[in-house]
């Protein structure tokens, strides 16, 4: 099974509203998916999301499609860095050992 780990962190507070907008519509594209188990959390201008997956095609499929795609081209605009991990398990992380392992080995992207 594969686990992906994802943080975004807003350009400004107010970027939460547009970010809200497309989380809605991801979660929604999300449960039409055999996503196994997801959890997501958000403080201020730092937000999570936890992703379990059969396998790494249903990973990539998801996440090049629909409203997930549309969002990433948008993320640019409302964020300043998003920190993206995957690796293999069979359930999901912690959110303390989530955060380690997304500042230890995650991909980033700055904006």
């Amino acid at each position: 099974m594969k686990v992906t780990i994802t943080s975004l962190h807003l350009r400004r507070p107010w970027h939460f509203f547009p970010l809200s907008l497309y989380a809605m519509r991801i979660l929604k594209q999300l449960k039409a998916t055999n996503c196994k188990e997801v959890k997501t959390r958000g403080v201020g201008s730092i937000h999570y999301t936890l992703t379990l997956w059969d396998s790494d095609q249903e990973l990539k499929q998801f996440a090049r499609s629909g409203e997930h795609l549309e969002a990433m081209k948008k993320s640019r605009k409302i964020s300043r860095e998003i920190r993206i991990h995957t690796y293999d398990a069979d359930a999901l992380p912690s959110w303390a050992e989530a955060k380690r392992l997304l500042v230890e080995e995650g991909r980033l992207l700055s904006y």
